[in-house]
């Protein structure tokens, strides 16, 4: 997720946030006829900056519907509560949201551990996840009773990335990726979407997390000669591949969108490199949702990014569903009202559900990371 300079408005609602927060639209007490939607994030520990930008969108586009008189008179109250990318917190938060806070439904949960630990709780309890933020495969093998996502997956991202590199007849690639869990998970649906879209992996080199071993990375890679190389990493292994790509490797660098959040550590050399999107160009105020969220954030001084459109994005899907379901708003009915929905237009994003599929689009695009850091479609 791409991490945003916050703003005082910002600083604010995140320290509000950190100990945990109910909120709806300022001015009015919390009353009974409120639809209560509960979501655990990383407000506190090492990823809370890259994720201000996704929460100040969700809250534009609650504030937004509540503001114009909620959902048949209800306002929508969010309680957020921190669990510093923890699983076990994670677990403990959703707990509490379901079973003190009475939650209509989850959304916008971060962490892939967090989630896949919470995934048979939720399924007991009948209790729909609406959205996530990760966007780990292992978490769609299986379809999930409760569980619905608004955003491609990393496979998608990947597949997308490797199916252009085949057609520009680019098909020779290395992989450099991060040495951690992530990456390890990764590094099979990597080769297996190569495999299948017929694109030779000719070297691949793992990174650590820090980057420190960037520079033996893209020796291995180069010997290769690879018509081109995905990075499979965040945060300072990107930069530090990045930069050391630049000397010893004269090839295209394909990234996922969540290594958005290195492009303001790189300055000027993100010249170039390349990042699938899971969300629409924000800046483009074509579509009405864009334009909505243009406009509500330019009065609310949120940066206009990927992540707090994505954030504003999957709030909004949240909202039409529930709006669906009134005037009967329970966790039954809003999983029965998501599994119906077809051809909805998420901000130029076609989202189609199902009784037997949860996974409401595999939209990706690529996008360039111009002068001044700034992305070009």
């Amino acid at each position: 997720m791409t991490p945003t300079h916050p703003t005082r408005r910002q600083l604010i609602l995140g320290a509000a946030a950190a100990v945990g927060s109910a909120w709806a639209l300022p001015g009015r007490a919390q009353d009974s006829s409120d639809i209560v939607v509960g979501q655990s994030a990383p407000l506190s520990g090492p990823v809370a900056v890259a994720f201000q930008g996704a929460l100040a969108g969700e809250r534009l586009a609650f504030e937004e519907i509540n503001r114009k008189g909620g959902i048949n008179g209800r306002r929508i109250r969010l309680v957020l509560l921190d669990d510093a990318y923890d699983t076990q917190r994670t677990v403990e938060n959703v707990r509490q949201l379901v079973e003190q806070e009475k939650v209509v439904a989850l959304t916008g949960l971060g962490s892939t551990a967090g989630v896949a630990a919470i995934l048979p709780y939720i399924a007991e309890k009948r209790m729909p996840l609406v959205g996530v933020y990760t966007g780990a495969h292992v978490l769609r093998l299986r379809p999930h009773p409760t569980m619905f996502t608004t955003q491609a997956s990393f496979k998608d991202e990947v597949e997308h990335q490797l199916r252009t590199l085949v057609t520009l007849k680019m098909d020779k690639v290395g992989v450099a990726f991060q040495d951690n869990e992530f990456g390890k998970l990764m590094m099979p649906v990597v080769e297996a979407t190569a495999k299948e879209l017929g694109a030779t992996l000719v070297a691949s080199a793992p990174l650590a997390v820090d980057g420190s071993t960037s520079a033996q990375a893209v020796g291995t890679i180069a010997q290769a000669r690879p018509q081109a190389v995905l990075l499979i990493a965040v945060g300072p292994s990107v930069v530090g591949f990045v930069k050391a790509a630049k000397a010893g490797l004269n090839v295209p660098i394909y990234t996922l969108s969540v290594a958005a959040s290195a492009v303001p550590a790189l300055g000027g050399d993100a010249r170039g490199l390349a990042m699938t999107q899971i969300v629409p160009f924000p800046w483009r105020q074509v579509h009405p949702m864009a334009r909505d969220f243009n406009r509500e954030a330019a009065a609310a001084d949120v940066a206009v990014n990927y992540n707090s459109y994505g954030g504003y994005l999957g709030a909004r899907f949240l909202i039409e569903a529930l709006r669906r379901s009134a005037p009967a708003i329970t966790s039954d009915n809003l999983i029965r009202t998501i599994q119906g929905i077809r051809n909805f237009d998420l901000g130029g994003i076609q989202l189609n559900f199902s009784p037997t599929n949860h996974h409401g689009t595999n939209w990706v695009e690529i996008t360039i990371v111009g002068p001044d850091g700034k992305f070009m479609r």
